[in-house]
């Protein structure tokens, strides 16, 4: 990535400090933003149990006294069905040559998918180091150990491999430690308070999206999108968060309104208290829900809602 040496943050760093990007990528739901949730100690990252939760490719920012690390956190790498799922692997693929080291995140609990040996195959001539993070290795079956680890490690040749369990927290500092030894001595290109490269809004639309798809089943929470209308904060230092909740289908906007409301005021109540822990104030939520046909195919909207086409 090209950044504009006038914007530099270089004053009194150690000689030593390391900086860089690192791209975490693998296939939907190996658990790529719990773990960058877990060393950001904030939840930046909408995460859920559901396949595909990450849409967008954005910037979580660690910044320490010897070293400032830019994760991209990427979408699931999948065969897309739509618009937007074809936005979501473009996304991902360009942060592999982009990134200094890319971190492969698989799931240790299964052996290697047609999608992880896909995805490894992008790795063939980079210049990047490539880590293999061997993740969920809380859950995997002890006889199943060795052989998926080997499995998962022939993919490619990898300058490393750590066994992690990102949700438990298992060797999680051990790999974060590994992935700042291999970036470069370089400055910090962002501000040490800035932990992202996006606004305020689209942590709060992340954040309501992720309730929607805690409390919300089958092919439903795939087709809902957040736009945050209005984001205010009021005289008494609370923060008023007006939201649109977009469905492709009417029978969708009766299942996510609920029974008189009970189902919206769930993923509400639930939104607002992460809201809160995150700004660290009182958050009051509003939230509307409309339809948009079939938005997943419309280029137009895709691109209001902030993925690109290229």
């Amino acid at each position: 990535m090209e950044i504009d040496s006038n914007l530099l943050f270089q004053d009194d760093l150690p000689a030593n400090h390391r900086s860089g990007f690192v791209a975490i990528v693998g296939k939907p739901n190996v658990g790529k933003s719990t773990l960058l949730n877990a060393w950001l100690g904030i939840k930046l990252a909408a995460v859920s149990p559901k396949p595909q939760t990450t849409r967008n490719r954005f910037l979580g920012i660690m910044t320490r006294p010897d070293a400032q690390v830019i994760f991209i956190d990427t979408p699931g790498i999948h065969h897309p069905r739509t618009k937007l799922g074809e936005h979501m692997v473009r996304a991902a693929r360009q942060a592999i040559p982009d990134a200094d080291v890319v971190l492969f995140l698989v799931d240790g609990s299964e052996p290697p998918r047609r999608a992880d040996r896909e995805i490894a195959a992008m790795f063939k001539g980079l210049s990047g180091q490539v880590i293999l993070a061997i993740n969920k290795m809380d859950i995997v079956a002890i006889e199943a150990i060795e052989a998926n680890v080997k499995a998962h490690s022939a993919l490619a040749e990898f300058d490393e491999t750590v066994c992690i369990s990102a949700m438990r927290g298992d060797n999680c500092d051990e790999l974060l430690e590994t992935v700042m030894s291999r970036l470069p001595l370089g400055p910090r290109y962002y501000p040490e308070d800035q932990l992202s490269d996006q606004h305020e809004r689209f942590v709060a639309a992340e954040l309501i999206r992720e309730q929607a798809l805690r409390h919300l089943q089958q092919e439903v929470p795939h087709a809902i999108a957040v736009v945050v209308d209005e984001f205010k904060e009021r005289d008494n230092n609370s923060l008023y968060v007006s939201a649109n909740v977009f469905v492709e289908k009417s029978s969708q906007k009766g299942i996510v309104i609920g029974r008189k409301g009970s189902m919206l005021k769930r993923i509400g109540q639930d939104a607002r208290a992460e809201l809160e822990a995150f700004f660290e104030r009182p958050v009051y939520v509003d939230l509307w829900v409309k339809v948009r046909k079939d938005w997943r195919r419309d280029d137009r909207f895709l691109q209001e809602l902030g993925y690109s086409g290229g």
